[in-house]
């Protein structure tokens, strides 16, 4: 039943991008898995196994305290990776806290370094919700020059995730994928805008909330040869949805970062950990 209502709310999705061509996918040759390819296979590698569970906590939110308590959660929830701002300070911050690698985000490649540094297991090209707030949206050409600028002063060794900006049709979003898996990038983060409410509550209105991340998901996952992350209004009931979709990973922001005691944190990462899980079993049998 589940099933049937994803079905349609990605079909609901088309009404808003144009018929998708047909694409031949294009990789790029690594030696073996992109785990052995980078100096990262123990952030990489959850992805490999289609479990990667990424916690974010907004790329700029300097809350110490409030970057405190979505960590924690990571750690103790099960989520294979946590994503905060680019701050030098948060990082180390992260990483006495806990064993779970620390992802930093910014749209400043320049700004990684002083991140890396300090200790970043992983770099992220997007996390853009708080720039849309502004008016601030992302051309295909400006994400693959950031792309190529991180690459340039960081190595090619320093695992870096890219989100393809929602705000593109989903053609276009395909295409610059494929970009930026040439360009170098290990993980193709997705994302959804709401180009509409939600017609109902409860579970059809979580399947439908997060139809645009999957349709993109389904889409991307489809056309590179690299793990794709989906990301955007993911919960315990679209995770697995995700999962199907082709996603290795779904990447949980608001979900986790707005809940108001450091117990909710916790339980609202266990939950879509098991919910992974449980996808993850029915997937291998």
């Amino acid at each position: 039943r589940t099933a049937i209502v994803f079905l349609a709310s990605l079909a609901s999705v088309s009404a808003f991008a144009p018929a998708l061509p047909s694409y031949t996918r294009t990789t790029t040759k690594r030696a073996g898995p992109v785990c052995s390819a980078v100096g990262g296979s123990r952030i990489l590698e959850p992805f490999e196994q289609r479990r990667a569970l990424k916690v974010i906590s907004g790329l700029q939110n300097f809350d110490a305290k409030n970057v405190e308590s979505v960590v924690k959660a990571a750690n103790r929830g099960g989520a294979t990776l946590v994503d905060i701002a680019c701050d030098p300070d948060l990082v180390r911050l992260a990483k006495s806290l806990g064993d779970v690698p620390v992802c930093v985000s910014s749209v400043v490649p320049e700004d990684f370094v002083a991140a890396v540094k300090a200790g970043a297991d992983m770099v992220e090209l997007g996390n853009y919700d708080s720039f849309y707030l502004e008016g601030r949206t992302f051309s295909p050409e400006e994400v693959l020059a950031l792309t190529v600028r991180t690459r340039e002063i960081l190595g090619d060794r320093m695992p870096l995730s890219v989100t393809v900006p929602h705000t593109l049709p989903l053609d276009e979003q395909v295409s610059l994928a494929m970009e930026l898996e040439r360009a170098g990038a290990h993980i193709i983060q997705t994302e959804g805008g709401m180009p509409m409410k939600p017609s109902a509550g409860g579970i059809q209105g979580l399947i439908e909330k997060a139809a645009p991340t999957l349709a993109a998901t389904a889409a991307i996952s489809q056309a590179v040869g690299i793990p794709t992350m989906a990301a955007s209004g993911i919960s315990a009931v679209t995770a697995p949805l995700a999962l199907a979709a082709g996603a290795a990973g779904v990447g949980v922001g608001s979900a986790i970062n707005k809940l108001n005691s450091d117990i909710a944190m916790i339980a609202a990462v266990r939950q879509i950990h098991e919910a992974m899980a449980r996808e993850n079993v029915r997937v291998r049998a």
